[in-house]
């Protein structure tokens, strides 16, 4: 297995602190947002919802870094976030009195980020809609956080992502101020790939951007689109025939590419996620051994009925998260993190509504073939 070097829980006061980007999520339910007239409301981010995951499902002791108006919608995030048993006290917030280092007026010139998110159904794919524009977060600037202090607290795992990352003109060179504290502290850091063309259509910028970040993380996420779109490494093309194991072989050929590239990667993972309509899909994870040259591979799951997939892959890379900070094997951590991104997809939002309880259930009926019975 391979040496991860991490913190001890006792000399630490977070397992786990993420750094990215906060928004509303609306959500319409099963009516289009064209036809909505009711919505419910949600919250989410790459970033985040892998923090909310290690706390409320794994029991862990986190907190998120990001900027938020102060109003009615950055006080719901926040409830939320306290709700999932999250630390919110490195929020930079943005007072709406014109004054003061980080503030703004009250018509709106900056907000905090919404989506509308429809889950889809069938042949109708999900669809998320953006209004991240003039948000706090793209405002925040290398200087703006005392990240010294933050880790000087006691951090485990940091964590970022490529959506953050790319939001913004200065949210790199955040990102990039942030990982190099952590690794100056000890810190283990994990990047999450996580291409979006909506964020960042030109292709050439993102790469650029994320060569200098995972130049710096010890864990990078990415499924075979990611690493192509975000980062230039393609892996050889294979027929959508064709089996299981000839894709694994491709991508595995592409994972060795990667890590003889930047030395200081020691994991690379990826949920696996086929979708076969909007609410049907297989799905499976790989979690690569770097210093072993080895690859782990959880019990993949076929035919699976889904309520939402956002937030499915952040739900991968908590549960390896968990394990991992928890003493489990590297074979577990896969296992679990496949369990917690399919249990995160059973239920409505972006973030977890599960337990560990949960996942350790799930793992265990995905590798002996049980189905699911009613608990009365």
């Amino acid at each position: 297995m391979a040496e991860l070097k991490m913190k001890s829980a006792e000399e630490c006061r977070y397992d786990e602190v993420s750094l990215g980007e906060v928004m509303m999520r609306i959500d319409p339910g099963d009516v289009p947002t064209a036809r909505a007239r009711f919505a419910r409301i949600w919250h989410g981010g790459g970033e985040t919802n892998v923090a909310e995951g290690l706390s409320y499902c794994f029991g862990l002791r986190t907190a998120v870094v990001t900027a938020l108006v102060d109003d009615g919608i950055g006080r719901n995030i926040e409830n939320q976030m306290r709700e999932a048993g999250v630390d919110i006290s490195h929020i930079i917030w943005f007072s709406t009195g014109g004054k003061g280092q980080f503030c703004t007026d009250q018509k709106g010139t900056l907000h905090n980020g919404i989506n509308f998110t429809w889950s889809g159904k069938g042949v109708l794919p999900s669809i998320t809609e953006y209004y991240r524009a003039h948000s706090a977060i793209r405002e925040i600037k290398p200087g703006d956080f005392d990240w010294e202090s933050l880790f000087a607290q006691g951090v485990r795992w940091f964590h970022t992502g490529g959506i953050y990352t790319l939001i913004s003109p200065t949210s790199g060179a955040v990102a990039i101020e942030a990982m190099k504290a952590a690794g100056e502290a000890g810190t283990f850091r994990s990047f999450d790939l996580n291409y979006r063309s909506k964020v960042e259509p030109d292709k050439e910028r993102a790469r650029n951007q994320n060569r200098r970040i995972v130049e710096l993380a010890d864990f990078l996420v990415g499924n075979q689109s990611d690493f192509d779109d975000a980062l230039g490494e393609e892996s050889r093309k294979v027929s959508k025939d064709a089996p299981f194991e000839t894709w694994l072989e491709a991508y595995s050929e592409m994972l060795r590419g990667v890590a003889g590239k930047y030395a200081n990667l020691k994991l690379i993972g990826t949920q696996l996620r086929a979708a076969l309509s909007a609410d049907r899909i297989n799905w499976g994870a790989v979690l690569y051994d770097v210093a072993e040259d080895k690859l782990h591979v959880a019990a993949v799951r076929e035919g699976v009925e889904i309520a939402d997939r956002t937030g499915g892959g952040d739900s991968f890379l908590s549960g390896v998260a968990a394990a991992l900070l928890k003493g489990k094997s590297l074979e577990d951590a896969v296992q679990w993190g496949a369990a917690h991104g399919i249990c995160v997809q059973e239920t409505p939002g972006d973030t977890t509504m599960v337990k560990q309880a949960d996942v350790e259930k799930e793992v265990k009926r995905a590798a002996t073939g049980g189905g699911v019975s009613a608990l009365r």
